[in-house]
């Protein structure tokens, strides 16, 4: 293990960073603030995600096809009432994935570049 390490953020590649500050801003209640130039949110226990604006970016595809760009990674979330998180996410500009795969346990979401991320219920 590497001495004090710790996790410093979560870094979000995207077409629009600060689209999707202000997206995640909104859906978690973080706060916004810069970080190395770029904007980021960050939660009230020091959380950070990081978004960057790539020019050549590429939303990925849900669920994975072959021969298209993939997911890198997604967010669980937890909630107490899944069906208002997701009314509430898609008043912000997330889209509910046409695939799903939770049952009564969550639901997959896309942010406005196309990341998927879940909205779970608390258990």
């Amino acid at each position: 293990m590497v001495k004090d390490i710790q996790l410093s953020d979560v870094l979000v590649d995207c077409g629009n960073e600060q689209k999707l500050c202000e997206f995640y801003a909104k859906l978690l209640g973080w706060e916004k603030f810069e970080m190395y130039g770029h904007p980021a949110v960050r939660s009230g226990n020091g959380t950070v995600f990081l978004f960057v604006q790539e020019e050549d970016y590429v939303a990925p595809v849900w669920p994975e096809q072959d021969g298209r760009q993939q997911k890198q990674m997604h967010f669980d979330f937890q909630v107490s009432d899944v069906a208002d998180a997701v009314r509430q996410a898609e008043a912000l500009g997330a889209v509910k994935a046409q695939a799903q795969f939770g049952g009564t346990h969550f639901v997959t979401m896309l942010d406005p570049a196309g990341h998927p991320f879940c909205l779970c219920a608390k258990d």
